[in-house]
């Protein structure tokens, strides 16, 4: 079958800027790379923002094709790119008309990214603990305290940050923030173990002052939950495309090696342990389409806002980018032991692939929350839910 247009588009930027540049992209570079104004220039940048704002409107089924394109070749250069989602989703549907006006048509216009604020150390996964608080001055909303880990906040255009209404210590609010507001301090970059193309850094709020228009409509963490829906999608996506790395990666590393006499590529262990990794990408892949299609089938909807805000967290979400993850490690970390010794050095990509799968479990919720999550959200009866 042949392939749309813009899966090729990507696959040719992924073999010019990505493939075969594994130190370069895991050399923790002063970010954001030019690679990124690079993909701009495919016309393929912030690719599922809508028409109406300049987009080309894709859903996330075509951002599933996208993200694990991307990540075959750099999980970094993957989460980088589509991780803004998250962002202008919130503000999509839950931003006032003239508030999406001024700035999603030029978040398009311009190429740019966006980035949330939401996780702070203490509070840890349990982000109604946050301490970062919004208080209502006049016309305008102050905003102080600090995040933890936020990625492409340094570059962004604009941030939507989570907050606890001051004078509501129940209440939340989710706050778009221009980049440059005075009062945003970026304390540092974080040096990550893996998906090193990305800068995820620790930010602190002072006395950061918008118009109260800003605040978009509804509890901010529940605005959290439904703009995670896409991204934790999307990473399951790349822990799809890493996956197939290493399957290839396997298979060169075979035909260079020999064992008792033969290629290990006529052995029937290796043979095994790779129909065993296509048997586990193949349902991986399924899983990533089936959810992207749930997710899709309500962003279709002229209420969507109202429906996901009624959902919050998605069910396929949350399992695929569990399953995803667990399935993706679990090929990763046979696969480097099938590399021996070499498997435990930089000299083989396979190490870097085996830490770059290790962030699908960790960011956005790592596995022990979601599990918790679908059961108390899917497993308990609703009567006894609270």
């Amino acid at each position: 079958m042949k392939q749309p247009e813009y899966l090729r588009t990507v696959q040719g930027f992924a073999r010019r800027e990505l493939l075969g540049k594994d130190a370069y992209l895991d050399s923790l570079a002063e970010a954001p790379l030019p690679l990124y104004r690079r993909f701009a220039d495919t016309g393929l940048a912030n690719w599922w923002m809508p028409k109406e704002f300049g987009g080309l409107g894709m859903g996330l089924e075509e951002g599933v094709h996208i993200a694990a394109e991307l990540a075959y070749s750099d999980a970094g250069a993957a989460f980088t790119l589509f991780i803004p989602v998250l962002t202008t989703s919130m503000v999509q549907w839950y931003g006032g008309e003239e508030l999406k006006e001024h700035y999603l048509k030029p978040l398009v216009a311009g190429n740019g990214f966006a980035a949330t604020l939401g996780s702070e150390h203490a509070a840890g996964s349990e982000l109604a603990r946050i301490t970062t608080t919004a208080r209502r001055e006049g016309e305008a909303v102050v905003l102080d305290g600090r995040k933890a880990f936020s990625t492409n906040t340094d570059f962004a255009d604009f941030l939507v940050v989570i907050a606890r209404a001051q004078d509501d210590p129940s209440g939340y609010l989710a706050v778009l923030v221009p980049r440059d507001t005075p009062g945003i301090t970026v304390d540092k970059r974080w040096d990550v173990i893996g998906l090193r193309s990305s800068a995820t850094y620790q930010v602190s709020l002072s006395e950061v002052r918008v118009p109260a228009g800003n605040v978009l409509r509804g509890n901010g963490l529940r605005l959290l939950e439904v703009g995670l829906n896409a991204s934790r999608i999307l990473i399951a996506a790349t822990a799809l495309g890493i996956a197939r790395r290493v399957r290839d990666v396997c298979m060169e590393y075979a035909k260079t090696k020999s064992v008792k006499g033969a290629p290990l590529t006529a052995n029937a262990v290796f043979a095994a342990r790779l129909g065993q990794f296509e048997m586990q990408i193949e349902v991986m892949a399924n899983q990533c389409l089936a959810a992207a299609r749930a997710y899709d089938e309500i962003a279709a909807r002229p209420d969507a806002g109202e429906e996901f805000l009624r959902a919050g967290t998605l069910k396929q979400a949350l399992t695929t980018k569990m399953f995803c993850g667990q399935t993706g490690w679990q090929i990763a970390s046979a696969a480097s032991e099938m590399f021996g010794g070499l498997g435990y050095t930089h000299d083989a990509v396979v190490g870097k692939l085996l830490r770059d799968m290790r962030y699908v479990s960790i960011v956005e919720g790592g596995d022990d929350v979601l599990r918790d999550l679908v059961f108390s959200r899917y497993v308990v009866p609703v009567s006894k839910r609270s």
